[in-house]
């Protein structure tokens, strides 16, 4: 692996017939991408580039232009989003609106300008109705509005499947999304004020273990959840980009079989830690 200005990971060759750019690089996914795209999955003819908002900020245009006009990527991964918890989302949905729909934006539009014949973007269970039908499935993401504590990250998401179908339907473009269930794995943000539920229960159990911290799940513990390991989801997403040719998204998830409860999986993590107690929920 070569290390410049970007993290380049792939073919030697000075002209690699597809060159893969992969915004949200030093995120979970694109992590987990990188980490599986160095260590064998890397085909001979790729070379792949991972950004991160140091590089470029995406919700620049211009910027955005350059990027693109340096790397000059044949295939695009669209990770990079504002991201937050439940409680930064209510705060502030505007933010998360704008800099959403400008990321989204220029990345699908500078695709579009440079020639990127394969765009993948990703998506969020969160896109999903509020109220819905189980189980739910892609034909059903724009059936009614969202969850209203976090709709402005959740609108902007779900824009970037009306994009792709309105590029397809005037370019001819071949741009599509996954939506991946709930993802866990190593560079988590294990934050328990912003993070997701497993890195969230990993980082109280670890707390209630080292410093004698009392150990508490709020609610009943009785909501099922799909989890997905990174590096399984990042295989995945490689499978998207070489083998997928639908502009319809696709949720990418474990089997409604491998559901497990809130409070499953908080035991699951205690004897993780090395302890058998069970949680009070």
């Amino acid at each position: 692996m070569s290390h410049t200005s970007l993290w380049e990971v792939g073919s030697e060759s000075s002209n690699p017939s597809k060159t893969v750019l992969v915004t949200g690089g030093s995120g979970l996914v694109g992590k987990a991408i990188e980490h599986v795209v160095a260590t064998g999955e890397c085909a001979e003819d790729e070379k792949w580039v991972f950004v991160t908002s140091k590089e470029a900020d995406l919700t620049d245009a211009a910027a955005v232009k350059k990027l693109f006009s340096k790397v000059k990527p044949t295939h695009v991964i669209h990770l990079a989003a504002m991201v937050g918890g439940l409680f930064k989302n209510m705060k502030y949905n505007l933010d998360f609106l704008r800099k959403n729909l400008a990321i989204n934006d220029n990345v699908l539009q500078a695709s579009f300008e440079s020639g990127v014949v394969k765009l993948v973007s990703c998506l969020s269970t969160c896109i999903f109705p509020d109220k819905t039908t189980y189980p739910i499935d892609e034909t059903m993401i724009h059936n009614g509005p969202p969850h209203n504590s976090n709709f402005g990250y959740s609108y902007a998401k779900r824009l970037i499947d009306v994009q792709n179908r309105a590029y397809a339907e005037q370019h001819g473009c071949k741009y599509t999304a996954v939506i991946p269930t709930n993802v866990f794995g190593p560079h988590d943000n294990f934050s328990i004020e912003d993070g997701h539920v497993l890195p969230a229960l990993m980082h109280k159990i670890y707390l209630a273990k080292n410093e004698g911290k009392e150990f508490t799940v709020w609610g009943t513990g009785s909501p099922r959840r799909q989890f997905i390991y990174s590096l399984d989801l990042a295989r995945l997403f490689i499978w998207t980009l070489r083998e997928y040719d639908e502009i319809d998204p696709i949720i990418l998830s474990v089997g409604e079989e491998d559901e497990v409860s809130i409070k499953e999986a908080a035991n699951m993590v205690i004897e993780g830690h090395g302890l058998y107690w069970r949680s009070q929920l």
